[in-house]
């Protein structure tokens, strides 16, 4: 058996007093993450302590748009600044870069094949990448990102012990963190229908609204509200009303996208947030909204009514439209114009707040 040489001795040695260093290191950053039950702070404290501690020059988050906690993240995060970390990715595209695997993947070749993982709009000229999966539930929820300028950092076959450990204490705090969110999401939720409340959706509305300004991207906002609502109350009863509600929110909420928002602003009006989508698309997608409701009607004790609706849509890009409060007053104002013009006549409508 050969003897190790003194420099072999010291590499050793050095080696270990490192791999302890490394082990200190995430020892306090996941006691530092484990007690906090919002996904800001979370996120922030996990992101910070991780560029701080390892000096690492990219860290982001990647989630699976379908998934709950993406659904949860976009309601309670606001923060465009913030949500630059964050990027939110297709769920086949997700699986296709890591196989299935729930395993640490490292890279410093082809990366090209990582790069929708990226948050939007960012630039990262890094040259080795260590993609951390993360769970949720049980089912991949997304993946912890790092990346470096060096194509040493993260080159294949390096140790990934502490990045598995790394990605499980992620996954178990980010269950922690969702509970305690799911349970201020009552406050986010209008009970009857389950949309989001008027406080969420100008939550949300805020964020998209910054990201569409600061990516020069489209982005439109339809207004709805209920035609002869009242009188339907009035001859049917609340509870027909009540179910005529969820029954519009339910349908609109299967044929939007998983990126739209849809909220209950007040009484019988509505509000659809699209991000990415220019106001003739926004069109296109209400019409086929209304021919939805003409084809199928909604079956209450043997009463058969269709769900008729007047709306109006504004755009981010709307002379005027400044910020977000204006983007909700110029669908309003053109929603009023079109119930204004109907062939009834006048339509004195209700002050909406907005």
């Amino acid at each position: 058996m050969r003897h190790m040489t003194g420099h072999e001795w010291d590499a050793l040695i050095e080696r270990l007093n490192e791999n302890e260093r490394i082990a200190h290191q995430f020892f306090e950053l996941q006691a530092s993450v484990l007690s906090i039950h919002n996904f800001r702070d979370f996120f922030d404290r996990l992101l910070k302590g991780i560029e701080e501690r390892f000096k690492v020059p990219y860290v982001w988050v990647s989630l699976i748009t379908s998934g709950r906690v993406t659904r949860l993240v976009k309601t309670f995060i606001a923060s465009e600044d913030f949500l630059r970390h964050l990027n939110f990715i297709d769920r086949e595209a997700f699986l296709q870069i890591t196989d299935g695997s729930h395993k640490p993947r490292l890279a410093n070749s082809d990366l090209e094949i990582y790069r929708n993982l990226l948050p939007f709009g960012q630039n990262m000229p890094f040259r080795s990448l260590a993609m951390v999966p993360i769970s949720f539930d049980g089912k991949p929820a997304g993946s912890l990102n790092f990346a470096d300028t060096s194509p040493e950092r993260y080159q294949p076959g390096i140790d990934t012990d502490f990045l598995e450990q790394l990605g499980m204490i992620v996954s178990i705090c980010l269950s922690n963190v969702a509970a305690h969110e799911e349970l201020n999401t009552l406050a986010f939720k209008d009970p009857l229908t389950g949309l989001l409340n008027r406080r969420a959706m100008e939550t949300a509305l805020k964020r998209e609204f910054g990201r569409a300004r600061r990516y020069l991207s489209p982005m439109s906002l339809i207004f709805i509200d209920l035609d002869h609502f009242k009188k339907i109350n009035d001859t049917y009863g609340h509870d027909y009303g009540d179910d005529l509600l969820k029954f519009v929110a339910t349908s609109m909420s299967e044929m939007a996208r998983e990126s739209d928002i849809i909220a209950r602003f007040a009484g019988d009006e509505f509000v659809l947030i699209l991000p990415g989508t220019s106001i003739i698309e926004a069109e296109k997608f209400i019409k086929r909204v209304k021919e939805y409701f003409n084809d199928n009607s909604l079956n209450f004790r043997g009463n058969r009514i269709l769900a008729q609706f007047t709306y109006g849509i504004s755009s981010a890009g709307d002379d005027g439209v400044n910020d977000p409060i204006a983007l909700i007053k110029k669908a309003d104002e053109r929603l009023y114009v079109a119930k204004e013009s109907r062939p009834e006549g006048r339509y004195h409508r209700k002050k909406s707040g907005a």
